[in-house]
C-alpha cells in the first residue's frame, strides 16, 4: 500500500508514462535498444527526486520488451535484442495473415508475464533482503567477484575477450582520488579526471555514438509488410494453444532473470528451445506457430522483471541495463542492498508498485496504437542520428557543465566503435566499471576487518562458496577451451 501511495501520485504517474512510451518507442525504433536509450535520457533525471527518476527509467526498460515485438512480427527485424525469436514465428503469422493475432497474443502474454514477474518479485524480495542483512564485505567482495565472472562468461562468445574488458572496466573506474589514501590513481595530471571518469559520458559513447558509427556504415532495409492488422483480440483457440507456453516461458524467464548474466535475451532463447522440446510438432516451429510468439515474449517480459531482484536486494546488477540503474541509483544519492528496505521503502516498493501501473500502460499503449508504431519505422535514419548526437552532447555536458565530458563520451564513441569492430562486448566493461570501486571498497574494508589476513575470504561460508563458484567457472572455461584446441589439432592415422 506504500508502493501504491507512491506510485499513485502524479508526478510519477507522468514519469511512468513517458518512460513506458520512450520504452516501446525505442523498441519498436531498430537499432536504439533499452541500454542506449537510457543512456542518453540519464541526465535528465537528475533533477527528479530519485524515486521518480527510476521510475521512469524502469519503464523504458520494459517497455522496450513490448516494443520490440512490433517490429518482429510486421517487418522481421527485432527491435530489441530479446525480440529476435519471435521474428521466427511472429512474421510467418503475418505473411499468412495473422499479424492480429500474433500480435495480441504478445500484448496480453507480455502482460500476463510481467504482472506474474512482478508478483514474484514482490514475493520473492524481502527474504532475500533480510537474508543479505548476514552478509559483510568479504561476502559483497566475493559476490560481486562472482557476479563479475558469470555475467563476463554469459555475454561473449570468448571468455577471454569479456575478462580483458571487464579489467578495462575495473581500471577505468579507478581513475581519480584514491577513497582511502587520498591521493591521485591515472589521472596524468588532468584536472578534469580527479573526480574520476563520468558514467553519463562513458554509457553514452559507447552505446550511443558508437551505434551511430556502427549505423552509418550499414543500410538497414526496414521492408514493411503490407497487411492489413486485425483482430487484435485473440480467440479461445489461440489461448487454449499458447496457455502452457506462456506459463513455461514466464517460470523460465522468471528464474534466469535473476541469475547474474541471464536477463531477457537468454531467456527468450531458452524459452524458445524447451517449447519447441517439449512440443508434439516441432518441426512446424518457425512456421507460424502462436506458440512459438507467445513463449519468447512472455520470457523476456518476465525476466526483465526479476532482473530487479537482486539489484535492489543485493546491490549487485544482473546485466548491464541493471547497472545503469546501479549507477543511477548512487548518483542519486541511494544505495541499493539489503536496507534500502528498511532506510529508502518509499524508493524500494514505490519502483516495484509503479511496475504494475507500467504494466497496464504498456497494454494499452501497445495495442490500439500499433498503427501509429508502424509509421514510425518509416523514419529515415538520417533525420533520427543528428537529434541522438545532439541528446548524447546535451545530456553529458548537462551533468557538470563541462567539455571535458563531452570530449570523454566522443572518445569512448570511437572505443565502443573499435571493441564493435573487433568483437569485444561492452555490457562487461560497463558492468566492471561500475562495480570495480564497490568491489575495491568492501575488498579493503575486509582486509582492514581482518587486520590484513586473507584468510577472511576462505573462513565465512557464504565468501567461500561464491569464490568456489568463481573458481569453478574459470576451471569449467580453460578445460573446454583446451578440449576445443584438441578437437581441432589433426589427428595422426
Amino acid at each position: 500500500m506504500r508502493g501504491f501511495a507512491v506510485a499513485l501520485q502524479p508526478i510519477n504517474i507522468l514519469y511512468c508514462l513517458l518512460g513506458c512510451l520512450i520504452g516501446t518507442l525505442v523498441g519498436v525504433l531498430p537499432g536504439l535498444g533499452p541500454t542506449a536509450a537510457m543512456s542518453l535520457l540519464l541526465p535528465a533525471t537528475f533533477h527528479a527526486p530519485p524515486v521518480t527518476a527510476i521510475i521512469m527509467l524502469a519503464g523504458i526498460y520494459y517497455g522496450a520488451m513490448y516494443g520490440g515485438s512490433t517490429t518482429s512480427i510486421l517487418v522481421n527485424i527485432p527491435g530489441e535484442a530479446a525480440s529476435v525469436m519471435t521474428c521466427l514465428d511472429g512474421y510467418q503469422m503475418a505473411r499468412q495473415g495473422m499479424a492480429g493475432r500474433a500480435l495480441g497474443i504478445c500484448a496480453f502474454g507480455s502482460f500476463i508475464a510481467g504482472t506474474l514477474g512482478l508478483v514474484g518479485l514482490t514475493l520473492v524480495a524481502p527474504p532475500l533482503a533480510k537474508f543479505a542483512l548476514r552478509f559483510g564485505p568479504p561476502e559483497y567482495f566475493s559476490l560481486m567477484c562472482m557476479g563479475l565472472v558469470v555475467l563476463s562468461f554469459l555475454t561473449s562468445t570468448s571468455m577471454i575477450r569479456a575478462l580483458m574488458m571487464a579489467c578495462f572496466g575495473v581500471l577505468l573506474g579507478t581513475v581519480g582520488i584514491d577513497t582511502v589514501s587520498g591521493s591521485a590513481r591515472f589521472t596524468f595530471g588532468v584536472t578534469e579526471l580527479l573526480d574520476g571518469i563520468g558514467l553519463v559520458p562513458l554509457v553514452m559513447g559507447l552505446f550511443g555514438i558508437s551505434e551511430i558509427l556502427v549505423n552509418l556504415e550499414q543500410a538497414t532495409e526496414r521492408e514493411i509488410f503490407k497487411t492489413k492488422v486485425k483482430g487484435l483480440l485473440p480467440t479461445l483457440s489461440d489461448w487454449a494453444q499458447a496457455k502452457w507456453a506462456l506459463l513455461r516461458g514466464t517460470v523460465i524467464g522468471f528464474w534466469l532473470g535473476i541469475l547474474p548474466g541471464g536477463g531477457a535475451v537468454l531467456a527468450s532463447f531458452v524459452s524458445y528451445a524447451v517449447e519447441k522440446r517439449v512440443s508434439k510438432h516441432p518441426e512446424k516451429f518457425g512456421t507460424g506457430l502462436i506458440e512459438g510468439v507467445a513463449s519468447p515474449e512472455a520470457a523476456n517480459n518476465s525476466a526483465a522483471q526479476a532482473a530487479f531482484i537482486p539489484l535492489l536486494t543485493l546491490g549487485l546488477p544482473a546485466n548491464v541495463v541493471m547497472a545503469l540503474l546501479l549507477g543511477a541509483l548512487i548518483l542519486h544519492g541511494v544505495t541499493p542492498g539489503p536496507l534500502l528496505m528498511a532506510q529508502n521503502p518509499d524508493i524500494f516498493w514505490g519502483v516495484i508498485a509503479s511496475m504494475y501501473l507500467g504494466n497496464i500502460m504498456l497494454l494499452v499503449l501497445n495495442l490500439p496504437l500499433i498503427g501509429l508504431w508502424v509509421q514510425l519505422l518509416r523514419i529515415p535514419y538520417p533525420y533520427l542520428m543528428p537529434m541522438i548526437i545532439i541528446f548524447c552532447i546535451l545530456g553529458s555536458y548537462s551533468v557538470a557543465n563541462s567539455m571535458a565530458d563531452v570530449f570523454f563520451m566522443f572518445l569512448f564513441g570511437i572505443v565502443g566503435y573499435v571493441m564493435k569492430k573487433l568483437n569485444f562486448d561492452s555490457p562487461p566493461l560497463v558492468l566492471a566499471f561500475v562495480l570495480g570501486p564497490l568491489v575495491e571498497y568492501y575488498f579493503k574494508s575486509s582486509l582492514m576487518f581482518s587486520r590484513g589476513s586473507f584468510t577472511v575470504f576462505f573462513t565465512r561460508p557464504i565468501s567461500l562458496i561464491c569464490l568456489t563458484i568463481t573458481a569453478a567457472i574459470f576451471a569449467w572455461s580453460i578445460v573446454s577451451g583446451l578440449r576445443q584446441k584438441a578437437q581441432m589439432l589433426p589427428r595422426e592415422p
